[in-house]
């Protein structure tokens, strides 16, 4: 991305969607005015923008959509302080500035011919759909693809109804869990109710053919982590079979 002008000098996209997923959380989609630039923009899922509005700061956020979308980005916003205050007070047609992309993002190519375990808690969730709409794109590099996603309560689940549709993808498994549910809601649920870590500890792994990229709170990924590396060892496969992002 060296040389880049998108890094140095601000885009403006307009915003041709929003949709409010929570009551702090929209998800915008963004078109870049300048035609020429949209179909250059290029980024590695896990990477992140900056994005800022005209009389505010910048602020840094991961695409949700996957790279390579002909100069469309999806963003999930939550409202958490200044800028992201601003950037909720938006509408459609009005415009926001773009740098990037920043950051390594997950190791796409060292993950080829790989079965795949995505592991999302909370707003992580948005590299890792980014991730998972760039691997069901390239189907036939991959093996099998199991999505876990955990939140603290079913209206906290993002991007729902999108993650059953891919999981209707030939060898994807959407696994879905929260930690605690009204009986109305558990009657609804097609999910589980408990930990993440509990989903983890049912599902049968090879670890030397896999990958597992963890995405989410900090606690969620130490978690996660001495999950995946307590099971490795029990197995006698080798911690280094599982990466974290």
């Amino acid at each position: 991305m060296t040389g880049n002008p998108i890094i140095h000098i601000p885009a403006p996209a307009k915003i041709i969607g929003l949709k409010s997923l929570t009551s702090d959380i929209k998800l915008f989609r963004l078109r870049f005015v300048n035609n020429e630039t949209g179909r250059g923009f290029r980024f590695i899922p896990g990477q992140f923008l900056q994005v800022s509005a005209t009389g505010v700061g910048e602020a840094p956020f991961s695409p949700v959509s996957g790279p390579g979308s002909d100069g469309l980005l999806e963003l999930c916003i939550r409202q958490a302080g200044h800028v992201t205050s601003k950037l909720h007070t938006l509408q459609e047609g009005d415009l926001v500035y773009v740098r990037g992309p920043f950051g390594n993002g997950f190791p796409v190519h060292e993950m080829k011919g790989h079965n795949l375990y995505l592991l999302a808690g909370g707003l992580g969730i948005v590299p890792l759909h980014s991730l998972l709409r760039y691997l069901v794109e390239r189907r036939e590099s991959f093996g099998a693809i199991t999505f876990m996603y955990g939140a603290k309560e079913p209206s906290a689940l993002l991007l729902r109804e999108d993650l059953q549709e891919v999981s209707c993808e030939k060898n994807v498994k959407l696994m879905l869990t929260v930690d605690f549910a009204t009986e109305d809601e558990a009657g609804k649920l097609l999910c589980n109710i408990g930990l993440l870590p509990d989903l983890l500890r049912g599902t049968s792994i090879i670890a030397e053919k896999s990958y597992a990229a963890v995405c989410g709170p900090p606690a969620f990924i130490d978690a996660l982590s001495a999950s995946l590396s307590r099971w490795a060892l029990e197995t006698n496969a080798s911690c280094s079979a599982w990466r974290e992002e």
